[in-house]
């Protein structure tokens, strides 16, 4: 295995990497770099090999690390089971501590073994023993006169932020990973679960204007380009709909060719009040605290937000837009500055809303919340920005 190659490896992304070790016509050879992969990047690669590669490399592996890979294919991306290997030390219950030091004597030199996971008739979990309690415990005793029993177990279908909530107070270095009915087929460090929900939330991000969660530095420009080249189109169409609005109301910028001055500003002000309630919505949806009850609580927390943001810009871009007014020398520079007051003031409470609504409407339809919540976002805060500035003005001064 080349060292260079295998750091290479590790920086790709999922599609990219799984396509390289198949393209290697050596099964040990693929074997031994998918090993030397971590936990999270290994099942994501696992699952993308051809089923004929995945057959030929799991009959080079021992029983209890093919059926943690196994595993793997039958569990969503972002489960907790995602994240687990085989488990380092298990043993039934009635094996002896000084037997058990014996067999972990070779182990330990080459695995980091934190708890001894004891386990009785099926492979049902039962309890744990740490190496402080094998060190001063009686060699003649067994694992069933010194463990802690009923320990607490993740589930592998468990969604991986439900799965950081549970062990963020416990703080232990490893969780075992068990079935419904107790039966122990896994382990997850710790760090790993810090990690991958620290790579999830990087991840964001990206997602937020259509770039996929899996891309690398080191993914092939011609992968990034066709994953990002649809959502630009979308992008472009969304555009269309906000230049539409801005057509529509062409005759009222002719006549009053100093709104068209103004339209980008409360654009942007509105546009980024949007993007702080998405932000805290999505904040709040990855952390798992905001629930169907919530929802009423948060619109209306960040429509009243939206308001009293807009009240606070929307005055001094009244002002601007008086004194600029008079400076064109219109005669109607006090309404066009109460214009822009209301449109600001209406234009933000909208986007706080729509910040807040996009990530919920796309999670009810299946959709990630964060999958291109900015495109939607933008769309929605510039026609109703715009809409509104130029709909006051057609109104009240047409």
């Amino acid at each position: 295995m080349d060292a260079q190659l295998l750091a290479t490896l590790k920086l790709m992304d999922a599609t990219s990497a799984s396509s390289w070790l198949d393209s290697l016509p050596d099964d040990p050879e693929v074997l031994a770099y998918l090993s030397a992969l971590g936990p999270s990047q290994l099942s994501d690669v696992w699952c993308l090999l051809p089923d004929a590669r995945r057959e030929r490399v799991l009959a080079l592996v021992p029983t209890d690390v093919a059926a943690v890979w196994r595993a793997y294919l039958t569990l969503e991306p972002d489960s907790a089971g995602r994240l687990m290997e085989r488990p380092a030390a298990a043993f039934a219950s009635d094996t002896t501590i000084a037997e058990v030091v014996e067999a972990l004597r070779e182990s330990i030199k080459r695995t980091l073994i934190t708890y001894v996971f004891v386990t009785e008739a099926g492979n049902k979990l039962v309890g744990v023993v740490t190496f402080r309690e094998l060190l001063y415990a009686d060699p003649a005793q067994t694992l069933s006169d010194i463990m802690i029993r009923n320990p607490y177990a993740l589930r592998p279908e468990t969604a991986l932020v439900d799965a950081m909530r549970e062990v963020v107070k416990r703080h232990f270095p490893v969780y075992p990973v068990c079935t419904s009915d107790g039966t122990l087929i896994g382990q997850i460090k710790g760090q790993v679960l810090f990690e991958a929900q620290a790579i999830d939330i990087s991840a964001q991000a990206g997602q937020l204007v259509g770039v996929e969660k899996e891309e690398r530095l080191n993914t092939p420009w011609q992968r990034s380009f066709l994953s990002r080249y649809p959502w630009l189109m979308l992008n472009l169409l969304t555009a269309f709909i906000a230049g539409g609005v801005v057509s529509y109301f062409q005759g009222t910028i002719d006549s009053i060719a100093l709104l068209a001055v103004f339209l980008p500003i409360l654009a942007g002000q509105s546009g980024n009040t949007g993007c702080q309630a998405l932000a805290v919505t999505l904040r709040g949806l990855t952390l798992g605290e905001l629930t169907n009850k919530d929802v009423p609580r948060l619109l209306r927390k960040e429509g009243l937000l939206g308001f009293l943001n807009g009240v606070g810009v929307g005055i001094v871009a009244a002002v601007a837009m008086y004194f600029y007014a008079r400076a064109q020398h219109h005669p109607n520079a006090l309404m066009l500055a109460g214009i822009t007051l209301l449109s600001m003031i209406g234009s933000c409470v909208a986007s706080g809303l729509a910040g807040a609504s996009v990530p919920l409407t796309l999670k009810k339809f299946g959709a990630d919340p964060a999958t291109a919540s900015s495109i939607f976002l933008t769309t929605a805060t510039d026609v109703a920005s715009m809409g509104l500035f130029l709909g006051l003005a057609t109104l009240l001064l047409m």
